[in-house]
């Protein structure tokens, strides 16, 4: 039996840790020096992209190679964005166009981007295919409903990505796209017989790792069909059985943040990151908000784990060798030039327009106000940057009547993000457009309803990039200057 000191180091090596600051605490630093695999960086961590840089050269000179990681998938979730929107379109927008040479270049300068910020894990991209349209957790983070759609950019998303010098990272295993719970929330179940989750939800996973994605990330949601009594996280029929024997994936299983809920609710994150490790899982993400006390808890059960018998030290080596594997991946990957270009050349290619745009000469921009998820956290969205004048307003809060008193003699643009999700807004909308047939309804989510209305332009995502195609389209239409 190894000793404490092994074990715990061994435990270490199995951790994906958060902090609180814009530098990295004295604990953290120390922590990776005593061998953690790495961090997970969020909003909250980065103000800039100098500022980024000093923190993961900090990170860098803590131990050798550490995991640099956070959730840039493009699109509405961004961490490097997170105070302006993303400069890349999304995966729905990619998958709209449906070329994959765009959605390799697209992540491949995303790669770039990271690599040149010190990142060297992303944990992106969605691979889930969307077949629920009230997805309250994926809807735009998905290429599409259609697995041989989403398999096909899946592929290209991964290799781009990696191609750019980042670690990728196939998720949420084995797919999260057919829910209509947040895991962020509770553990949501999905009904899926054992032949359709083969033929839907597994084949992007298939196509990612015929890619050679290096990680893969597992998601807590329960398949009744398998009759799994736990989440997918801590189901050994999952993680080891589905996707390390029968899709041949032999490279880290990393889990999804333990604090979610989903996974850890009833449990605790300790519990948890115990049955993770038992299931198969190689590096534990441990979410947004555990921090020094909690992490050594998780280490603590993971080193009393073994001692007892309960956790076999051969498959905690096993995790351990394989997030140091990755680690020495990093330290391994080329450089490719970044095309700053690339992410609103795609994000224009994707924008739809149904109906003939009318002169929008001095237009009331309306945006109608929809929550942030979870996964995407605040931030900014809407066409404000290039009409300043936009008014923002709560379809559950206003009155129709008022905007069309407001919009009396000018244009009128409303602009949603998946309105299909909230009746409010679609009876607001529906309001607007029957005493105002000419409205031009702009959707920066899914455009999975459509409005009776007079022109009708969807963008499948609402990053900078995407807001900013939409404007050109509108400013193209009457003399709004675009900056």
């Amino acid at each position: 039996m190894p000793t404490d000191r092994t074990l715990e180091r061994l435990a270490n090596a199995t951790l994906l840790v958060p902090f609180e600051d814009l530098s990295a605490p004295r604990w953290a630093l120390d922590g990776l020096a005593d061998g953690f695999a790495g961090v997970c960086l969020f909003a909250n961590n980065i103000a800039d992209r100098e500022q980024l840089r000093t923190l993961t050269r900090q990170l860098e000179s803590a131990a050798e190679a550490p995991l640099i990681s956070l959730d840039e998938e493009g699109g509405d979730v961004t961490r490097i964005g997170h105070l302006t929107g993303s400069d890349y379109p999304g995966n729905a927008a990619l998958g709209s166009v449906d070329d994959p040479a765009l959605t390799r270049a697209v992540h491949r300068a995303l790669g770039a981007e990271l690599h040149g910020l010190g990142i060297t894990l992303d944990l992106a991209p969605s691979v889930d295919v969307n077949t629920t349209a009230d997805n309250p957790v994926i809807g735009t983070r998905s290429f599409g409903a259609d697995p041989e759609l989403v398999s096909r950019h899946a592929g290209a998303a991964v290799t781009g990505l990696q191609e750019g010098g980042v670690a990728a990272c196939a998720k949420h295993f084995p797919g999260h796209g057919a829910t209509y719970q947040d895991s962020h929330e509770e553990t949501p179940v999905i009904d899926a017989d054992v032949d359709l989750l083969r033929r839907r939800e597994l084949s992007p996973f298939r196509a990612a790792v015929q890619a050679g994605v290096r990680s893969v990330l597992t998601a807590h949601i329960r398949l009744r069909p398998l009759g799994m009594a736990e989440p997918a996280t801590l189901t050994p029929a999952i993680v080891t059985d589905l996707l390390r024997t029968e899709l041949g994936f032999d490279g880290m299983i990393i889990s999804d943040a333990l604090e979610m809920r989903g996974v850890s609710g009833d449990i605790g994150i300790p519990e948890a990151a115990v049955r993770a490790l038992l299931a198969g899982c190689d590096l534990l993400c441990l979410g947004r908000f555990v921090y020094h006390d909690e992490i050594v808890a998780v280490r603590e059960a993971i080193v009393t784990a073994v001692r007892s018998g309960r956790l076999d030290g051969q498959r905690l080596e096993q995790a351990a060798q394989r997030t140091a594997l990755v680690r020495s991946w990093t330290t391994q990957r080329r450089t490719t030039t970044e095309d700053p270009a690339i992410g609103l050349d795609g994000a224009r290619r994707a924008v739809q327009v149904t109906g003939e745009l009318p002169s929008l000469h001095s237009p009331l921009v309306v945006e109608l106000d929809a929550p942030p998820g979870a996964a995407v956290g605040e931030v900014p969205w809407g066409l404000a940057p290039w009409f300043p004048e936009t008014v923002r307003l709560s379809a559950e809060r206003e009155r129709s009547d008022k905007v069309l008193a407001d919009a009396s003699g000018r244009p009128l643009v409303v602009v949603v993000r998946d309105a299909h999700r909230y009746p409010a807004t679609r009876g607001f909308v529906t309001e607007l457009c029957r005493a105002r047939p000419d409205t031009v309804v702009v959707e920066l989510g899914l455009p999975a309803w459509r409005p009776e209305c007079g022109v009708y332009v969807s963008t499948h995502g609402a990053s900078r990039a995407s807001c900013q195609s939409a404007a050109e389209i509108l400013g193209a239409a009457g003399t709004v200057p675009i900056s």
